[in-house]
């Protein structure tokens, strides 16, 4: 999973577009990390009754099986339905894939949570209760791409904007042009001369849906759909809880939230370590 080099803070919801500090202060803040984000495999008990943990594991096999047999691809998934588990079996799933750094929102039903294993998700909603490996979720990712073009704006821009007129007319323009399957384009907001009225302006044009990705890779990013197609407000955080990146970017989905081919061949490896040393703790405990 593409990272950004800066640590690990908590997100704060009241920081947002509009907020974003002076170029001068961008520099001075950033910070990156000397350490590297290393795997860890969940934290689980493994005390199940077997009952329990014998369904659970078996599911970890069948899983495991399905990511050698199926070649990586953004439109290829590994799904399977936990529906017709127990709720019981089900928790024990949840609690031995572990949760990881990328959580997706949207104001319906629909969510989902990558799992210790990067490119593994647990994917809910109504009647939705699956276990997923791919880039992004599917349905997640089609969500998102059903945005259509809003109506351009009636109101002309209040005098003593800077740069936000321009950006936006520039960003609306691909927006209006763009196809699913090309390369990003990206606006960098931290290095452009901006007020903050130049980006409340700017948010306010640019509207948002209820779809938002936080990923908490090598630091802490903040990924807001707006309300215009393939256009997405991308934001990253330091150990300061300030912004110190702020970018505007025009893609299917931002890579920082994708799982990557390296990541799923890592994770297949991982899953099968994690099987046998659950195999082994319960051996030695029988």
């Amino acid at each position: 999973m593409m990272t950004f080099p800066i640590p690990v803070v908590a997100y704060k919801p009241n920081i947002g577009p509009g907020s974003q500090p002076l170029e001068d202060e961008v520099l001075i803040t950033l910070d990156v990390p000397n350490d590297v984000h290393a795997f860890r495999p969940p934290q689980s008990e493994l005390d199940a009754p077997p009952e329990v943990a014998g369904p659970a594991l078996a599911f970890l096999h069948q899983l495991l099986a399905a990511l050698r047999a199926t070649p990586f691809s953004s439109m290829q998934v590994v799904r399977f339905s936990l529906l017709d588990y127990t709720p019981a079996v089900r928790a024990e799933i949840n609690e031995l894939l572990g949760e990881g750094e990328v959580s997706v929102l949207t104001g319906g039903e629909l969510r989902a949570q990558e799992t210790a294993f990067t490119g593994i998700w647990r994917v809910r909603g109504e009647g939705v209760d699956d276990v997923e490996a791919s880039a992004f979720p599917l349905a997640l990712r089609e969500l998102a791409l059903s945005r259509k073009m809003p109506a351009a704006p009636d109101a002309e821009p209040p005098a003593g904007l800077m740069n936000a007129p321009s950006i936006y007319h520039e960003i609306r323009s691909l927006a209006g042009i763009w196809r699913a399957g090309r390369a990003a384009h990206i606006v960098n907001l931290s290095l452009l001369p901006a007020t903050p009225d130049d980006l409340a302006w700017l948010d306010e044009q640019l509207g948002r849906i209820s779809f938002s990705i936080l990923s908490r890779g090598f630091g802490n990013c903040r990924i807001t759909a707006t309300a215009l197609p393939y256009v997405w407000w991308v934001q990253y955080f330091n150990n300061m809880e300030k912004l110190i990146l702020n970018s505007i970017e025009i893609v299917d989905l931002p890579a920082v939230a994708l799982a990557a081919t390296e990541d799923y061949d890592e994770t297949t490896i991982r899953l099968e370590e994690w099987i046998v040393s659950i195999e082994s703790a319960i051996d030695h405990d029988s």
